[in-house]
């Protein structure tokens, strides 16, 4: 028989939370009670998270969005990406950052770098006051896009990210290749669209709000050039072939997820960036 999660035991939940009792008691009376566990967990989950998000509203932020979640729920060591097995690193809830060890093999990593060099010109951020693009001084990179699937080897990148971080495919955005060099950076900055500003509405017509992005490192620059993320004081060291993934379940700095490309002090740094949306990206 079919255990139903009703109005009435949601409510139950969250008057047990409101009360202080622990996730674990919580989920040890409902089994008492009968609940079969993953049925108990799953309802534990659901209600907690969208009380959360009621409350975080009634504060005035934004709602909150499903995000891509990677499984790593039994903390494993390695992630099935379909085409390859990719090495779990490290792991951080709040903010959501998880580290990823051999997402590209070297053969990718230099055939990325090779197909867009020749396209490389300025980079460019999108401009949230008109909808469209513009020249920032906070990011002094050279880059260029990749249509998604646009080759072959773009299209195998894309699918295995999708199959690690649990979302479709059609919601990411083309691939971005970066390059910096000795003195460029990108200052630290959120990924998400600002609700506040005017071109944002317009941004958003093309898939709605990005809510997870995948940084993949494609070389080692000497020294310099690591991910950074100011308010929990910590960084990601551009090693080939990793990468970093982090996501943000509303547009607002409660998510944490201010970051930014350090400096390279020596040597040079290329990047492959994935944005996701909540949406099918046009």
């Amino acid at each position: 028989m079919t255990q139903k999660i009703t109005p009435e035991l949601r409510q139950w939940i969250v008057d047990q939370a409101q009360a202080g009792h622990s996730a674990e008691s919580v989920l040890q009376s409902m089994k008492a009670s009968g609940w079969d566990e993953d049925v108990a967990i799953d309802a534990m989950e659901t209600t907690l998270r969208g009380h959360l998000n009621e409350q975080a509203v009634a504060q005035g932020l934004p709602p909150a969005s499903k995000v891509p979640e990677p499984d790593v729920a039994d903390s494993p060591l390695y992630i099935d990406a379909g085409d390859r097995q990719v090495a779990v690193l490290g792991v951080m809830a709040a903010p959501r950052v998880i580290v990823f060890g051999g997402l590209l093999s070297d053969e990718e990593c230099d055939a990325l770098i090779d197909a867009a060099r020749p396209r490389m010109s300025r980079s460019l951020t999108v401009a949230t006051k008109t909808g469209g693009e513009e020249i920032n001084a906070d990011r002094t990179s050279q880059g260029m896009f990749f249509q998604r699937g646009e080759i072959e080897l773009v299209a195998r990148i894309e699918a295995r990210i999708a199959k690690l971080i649990n979302w479709p495919l059609e919601n990411g955005e083309g691939l971005q290749i970066l390059q910096y060099v000795p003195g460029t950076e990108y200052k630290p900055h959120y990924d998400y669209f600002d609700p506040a500003e005017p071109g944002t509405p317009t941004i958003l017509k093309r898939g709605g709000q990005r809510v997870g992005t995948v940084v993949m490192y494609l070389n080692e620059p000497e020294k310099g050039g690591g991910t950074t993320f100011p308010n929990v004081f910590f960084e990601v060291a551009p090693k080939r072939g990793n990468a970093v993934f982090f996501s943000y379940e509303r547009p607002h700095p409660s998510t944490k997820t201010l970051h930014g490309g350090a400096p390279v002090i020596a040597g040079e740094k290329w990047i492959a960036t994935k944005w996701l949306r909540e949406g099918e990206f046009l």
